[in-house]
């Protein structure tokens, strides 16, 4: 369906004051180029001033037959005929025709002018380039991103490649180079296209789009291609003549031209779509040879197969077999960056979109070819379109009568190419499949030929004559309607009327404001109106297009002179920048426009009311203002405005609404959606809101429904904001603080609000603080594991609540509480090695300074041992070191359990807490515990036995029974015996304390060792007396 509106996208027009009947029209570089109607002359004027003034004039050396001008290089292509010969030849440096008398030269591709010609001053000259081809060439088209020219002959199509050869330090010249062949067996291309590597041909009713890709560092591959060895290698493929290739000439023929079965009937192929990797099943058969000069690019490039489309004559369309044909192939990039600006110095810039458009006599089909294939749009006309031009804006497409102006949906795609956040939350555009919409039809009397170079549409009109006979054929024709085929016109027959127009088009900001007035109308009638919807949507995709136009801001109307270029560019500038902002001020309001009327709908596009809400740059207040007026309407507040409504006060925002404007949420809410008034309420934006009214609110919630833990929660809120305790308990004792924490899960707005680094307590946290710390404790836990707060943002919470609490070093005690039951709770192993690194810090700073910070943790050693697997119970020789009641403040004791827990748990990697430990000193056994903790776990067991030795030498035992076993139990006899007999030996057996730790080792070394190897440990310091009882139990023991 296309929707039609009266809306005024033409500005102006004028006439182009020709001399001759035109005969060809082109445009290109802010210049129309006119081909008189007998082929010889080209008048080139100017399209960007008052009355088309003539730039200059020149004659060809032959009769024009096709003329086409390329943006990259400023250069015009044509297709000439002279003596039944067939030539292609480009026209450079054409400006120059300006100046009288200037001198024109004429060379084939690739050879240069050398020698005294070229010496002194470079000449200003026009130059006419001779590109020799195989074959007759039948169409052209220029590459507008690269400048690169692609030809269509018979069986093949030719690839050059622009450019720019440096003759001297003063001159450089533009020339083109054969690079690459695709030949088409059995194939006459009627049209070609070529843009960004994509390339499009039209055979009778059939296109097909291919691209080219390279690969680097790949072997000669091609993608879908019956590519056969090269038999004749040393020459071209293009003259070949072998009868294999004759034969498939035949083949693909008859495909195309339908199987002759009889002499009466003709069978059609049907209708065929074929996208992305499909399109190879196509039956065309392409095959690549590279024919450039740079030898390492040949073999790496492959044809990747995108598209392919086939028609077959519709008679119900009323169009005969000879009038169904396609017509306007072309490509059309999009570049959404100024990076991307197609000019002569962008060369290989890739677009973000590519697309291409054809058109049969009714209907006009635009793909997408660019990062995935899909069709884009189908345009059906209402009358047979003789050609159609693409633009970024518009379709513009001619008929016998009209000029007709459709919507495009190109910035759609593009938009969504460019962004990744469209179509979610935060940003929106008006969907691809939106119905098309025609604006504006144009009469013009005997339309021949359209082109257009940005603003400007040119039009070439011709009347036609009808003699008497023409007249009454025409009435037969209409009244035999059993007659399908008609006589095309000889170009003889027509009439001698004719006119060239350059019709201009508005500037999008008017258009879009004339679009919006127009809505207007349809909202007056009916607010819900798909309509009004409909041009405000297409309204917005104006805009958007327009502000992704690189050029906008920075424009750039053509090829300047090089005296023009710093006055022009300052004048660009300046009016450039003041458009762009009147854009997007205009871009703006067109968002809280589309954002106003979804949300008054009700059905399932509501939702797009919060995107475009949140791209106009509104505030809260501002769009309930905007919707302050649908309350008293019969439709009320429609569910899209809701659907904001609900979001923005979900989201943590810096906005705070009024009083009166938060109270009037809680209306709107209270008679819409009441369910959701708890969460309303614990809002960041609503902190304004009556206490009272919120309150009133939730007792008719309550009223009418079971009671919840999150609504009971936000009373008590509201009641501690009163300053009613009594009636806080009353609602805080309602529940078990088991269901406490699932309604904080619930709606976590009720402890915190903001995130990241903007985290804030609310009242009702800072009252737990200091009434149930427990229950806070355990619902940021809660919080946590459920992902709806991060580590960081639990952190800055308890150091925010607690900052004006004096407390310990090393952090809050509440902080500290969150981490160890966190710790208990959290099965994600980041997190837990986190918990552990920062607890570690804590005690260890905590048991340094030794302040007694005097407040009562959550959880005691023993409950944390008892429940928690990370804290392992304290070996024994750890609590000889450091019995219950040791010489420390209890409060730090309790500081060093914990820390000796983790470190004999399972889980503490010692080797990443070494940094703190030098801040720990080991003058005491609190001290001394710790670090020969982490050196046994560190597996440095000789040096822990020789310190415990010289400061706690009654837990060496202890120590040797829990640590050396296993693999470790050689060290009984290699160091502790030894390390035991020499230092009793030194006390000469008066420390009962080593003489009784050495009796214990010589019980385990006697009960692991032979007698033989029992002796080779006995010293020879006559104190063998000593060791006969254990020496004799050795041997009892091994004894037969």
């Amino acid at each position: 369906m296309v929707h039609v509106y009266n809306c005024h996208p033409f500005a102006s027009q004028q006439i182009v004051p020709t001399e001759q009947e035109p005969g060809l029209v082109c445009c290109g570089g802010g210049a129309l180029f006119v081909v008189s109607a007998g082929g010889c002359k080209i008048e080139c004027f100017q399209l960007g001033e008052e009355g088309c003034p003539l730039i200059c004039r020149f004659a060809t050396m032959g009769t024009v037959q096709s003329i086409l001008h390329s943006e990259i290089g400023d250069y015009l292509v044509t297709i000439e005929e002279k003596n039944n010969a067939t030539y292609l030849r480009a026209y450079t440096n054409w400006r120059y025709q300006a100046a009288e008398k200037t001198r024109v030269s004429v060379r084939l591709l690739g050879h240069f002018l050398r020698g005294s010609s070229l010496r002194g001053a470079p000449k200003e000259q026009m130059e006419i380039i001779e590109i020799p081809l195989f074959e007759r060439p039948l169409c052209v088209a220029c590459c507008g991103v690269t400048g690169d020219l692609l030809v269509g002959c018979p069986k093949s199509l030719v690839l050059f490649s622009l450019k720019r050869q440096a003759l001297n330090d003063k001159l450089s010249i533009l020339d083109f180079e054969r690079c690459l062949i695709l030949h088409l067996p059995g194939l006459l291309p009627q049209q070609v296209a070529i843009c960004a590597g994509y390339i499009a041909l039209q055979v009778e009713l059939e296109v097909l789009v291919v691209k080219l890709e390279r690969l680097p560092g790949a072997a000669p591959t091609q993608k879908s291609t019956d590519k056969k060895p090269q038999d004749h290698s040393l020459v071209p493929k293009d003259m070949i003549t072998g009868a294999e290739q004759d034969n498939e000439t035949e083949v693909r023929r008859e495909g195309l031209a339908g199987h002759h079965d009889q002499d009466d009937f003709f069978i059609f192929p049907k209708h065929q779509e074929l996208l992305g990797d499909r399109a190879k099943d196509c039956g065309f058969k392409v095959s690549l040879e590279w024919t450039g000069m740079e030898s390492e690019a040949r073999g790496n490039l492959a044809i990747t197969y995108i598209l392919y489309r086939r028609f077959a004559p519709d008679f119900f369309q009323g169009c005969s077999v000879e009038e169904t044909r396609l017509h306007s192939l072309q490509f059309h990039p999009v570049f959404t960056s100024n990076q991307e600006v197609c000019v002569e110095g962008g060369r290989g810039v890739e677009p973000t979109c590519v697309f291409c458009f054809f058109s049969l006599p009714k209907t006009g089909y635009l793909y997408s070819v660019r990062g995935g294939v899909q069709m884009v749009s189908a345009y059906q006309y209402p009358e047979k379109a003789q050609q159609a031009v693409l633009t970024d804006l518009f379709l513009h497409i001619i008929t016998k009568n009209a000029l007709q102006c459709f919507s495009v949906r190109c910035t759609a795609v593009a938009a969504r190419a460019e962004d990744p956040y469209i179509d979610t939350t935060m940003k929106a555009c008006p969907p691809i499949t939106m119905e098309m919409c025609a604006l504006r039809m144009q009469l013009f009397i005997g339309l021949k030929a359209l082109c257009h170079y940005r603003h400007h549409i040119v039009l070439l009109t011709a009347a036609d004559v009808e003699t008497r006979e023409d007249t009454e054929r025409t009435a037969r024709r209409v009244t035999n309607r059993k007659s399908s085929f008609t006589k095309p016109q000889n170009p003889s027959e027509m009439g001698h009327g004719w006119n060239l127009y350059v019709v201009n088009t508005v500037p999008p900001l008017q258009l879009y404001n004339e679009m919006v007035e127009y809505s207007k109308k349809y909202e007056e009638t009916n607010p819900l109106s798909q309509s009004c919807l409909h041009l405000l949507s297409e309204a917005h995709l104006l805009l958007r297009a327009t502000l992704l136009d690189p050029r906008v801001g920075n424009p750039v109307e053509g090829p300047l002179t090089t005296g023009q270029n710093l006055a022009q560019a300052m004048r660009s500038t300046t009016t450039g920048t003041t458009d762009r902002e009147e854009l997007q001020q205009a871009f703006l309001e067109s968002c809280a426009q589309l954002g106003d009327c979804f949300s008054r709908f009700d059905k399932r596009d509501c939702h797009l009311a919060l995107p475009y809400y949140k791209m106009s740059g509104l505030s809260v207040t501002e769009v309930i203002f905007r919707n302050r007026g649908l309350s008293n309407s019969l439709c009320g507040y429609g569910k899209g405005f809701l659907f904001f409504l609900k979001h923005s006060l979900c989201e943590e925002t810096l906005e705070q609404l009024t009083e009166e404007t938060a109270n009037e949420v809680l209306d709107i809410f209270g008679a819409a959606e009441p369910s959701q008034l708890p969460h309303v309420i614990a809002s960041p934006s609503m902190v304004r809101a009556s206490p009272d009214c919120g309150l009133a609110h939730l007792e008719r919630l309550e009223a009418i429904g079971a009671p919840s833990v999150p609504l009971t929660l936000s009373k008590a809120a509201l009641a501690l904001r009163m300053g009613d305790l009594q009636l806080y308990r009353q609602h805080m004792d309602r529940h078990t603080e088991m269901l406490q924490v699932y309604g904080f899960i619930e709606e976590a707005k009720l402890l915190l609000h903001g995130r990241g680094d903007g985290v804030v307590p609310t009242l009702l946290a800072r009252h737990l603080r200091d009434s149930q710390d427990g229950l806070l404790v355990a619902a940021m836990v809660a919080l946590h594991e459920n992902d709806k707060v991060k580590l960081d943002e639990a952190n800055l919470f308890f150091q925010e609540l607690c900052w004006d609490v004096s407390g310990p070093q090393g952090g809050p005690q509440l902080l500290v509480d969150f981490w160890e039951a966190l710790l208990m709770a959290s099965s994600q192993e980041a997190v837990i090695q986190e918990l552990l690194f920062r607890l570690t810090t804590v005690y260890i700073d905590r048991i340094t300074r030794r302040d007694g910070h005097g407040f009562k943790p959550l959880k005691s050693a023993d409950d944390l041992i008892n429940w928690c697997s990370h804290y392992g119970v304290l070996y024994p020789w750890v609590s000889i070191l450091t019995p219950a009641h040791f010489n420390i403040i209890p409060d730090d004791q309790e500081d060093l359990h914990k820390l000796q827990s983790l470190l004999c748990g399972p889980t503490l990697d010692v080797s990443s807490i070494l940094p703190l430990l030098e801040q720990l000193p080991d003058g005491d056994n609190a001290g001394l515990s710790v670090h020969v903790l982490c050196a046994t776990k560190l597996g440095r067991h000789e040096s822990s036995m020789e310190r415990l030795l010289d400061r706690c030498p009654q837990a060496i035992i202890p120590y040797a029974n829990h640590e050396l076993q296993n693999n470790k139990m050689a060290l009984w006899w290699q160091k502790l015996f030894p390390e035991l007999c020499e230092r009793t030996r030194a006390t000469r057996g008066e420390n009962a304390i080593l003489l009784s730790a050495l009796k214990e080792t010589l019980v385990v070394v006697a009960m692991e060792l032979n007698p033989l190897e029992f002796l080779d440990l006995l010293p020879d310091d006559g104190t063998a007396h000593f060791f006969l009882p254990h020496l004799l139990e050795c041997s009892q023991r091994n004894g037969p």
